[in-house]
């Protein structure tokens, strides 16, 4: 089992940066990719950004150029830089841990990110 553990959510103005962070603990030998995903009220569950132990990254095309995604697979930590965020960011960011099969598939209890224009 794989335990994730965020922080760093909160309220924010238009324009606004934040700053996702998460650590993962347990049996992380199984894990090859981390990242981002988040959840608006009435919508489903989306990716926001994802990265791999080997750095590859891929980002939703809603938030590419104001998204960075970084991750430090030897400490088993992901951290997501927000930047010029948009009411329409307001949602759960939820961490996620897998491994390359999927066959591992760990969330995190999720944070909330709110964006007040």
């Amino acid at each position: 089992q794989v335990q994730l553990v965020e922080s760093g959510g909160g309220l924010v103005q238009a324009g606004g940066s934040l700053r996702l962070s998460c650590a993962a603990s347990g049996s992380t030998f199984s894990i090859n990719a981390m990242g981002w995903y988040r959840q608006a009220p009435g919508k489903q569950r989306e990716l926001a950004a994802t990265i791999s132990s080997g750095g590859s990254t891929k980002y939703a095309d809603s938030v590419t150029g104001r998204f960075t995604i970084s991750g430090d697979y030897a400490k088993n930590t992901v951290n997501l830089e927000m930047n010029s965020l948009r009411p329409e960011d307001t949602a759960v960011y939820y961490c996620n841990a897998r491994s390359v099969t999927g066959f591992y598939n760990y969330w995190g209890q999720g944070t909330q990110v709110t964006v007040s224009s």
